[in-house]
């Protein structure tokens, strides 16, 4: 049952809807991360882009676990 709910999350995880939920980042971030950009990979998200704080990092994989049930993966939003 459980492998049935999360299959119905990846089939969300259209194109379409990555651009989105990115989108949405994007907004919440004010520019906090650049060049941000979600990846679909063995069944959840990538982060990927670039951050000045960690605190920004973090702040981008929260805004993306509010905004979507898919599970994260890895977030490599480099910091620097």
């Amino acid at each position: 049952m459980q492998d049935d709910v999360h299959r119905n999350h990846m089939a969300s995880a259209t194109s379409g809807a990555v651009d989105q939920i990115e989108a949405r980042v994007q907004c919440r971030l004010n520019g906090r991360v650049h060049d941000f950009r979600l990846s679909i990979r063995d069944n959840g998200l990538v982060l990927h882009g670039h951050a000045r704080t960690y605190y920004a990092k973090q702040l981008a994989q929260h805004v993306v676990m509010e905004v979507t049930a898919v599970p994260i993966l890895a977030n490599e939003i480099e910091v620097g």
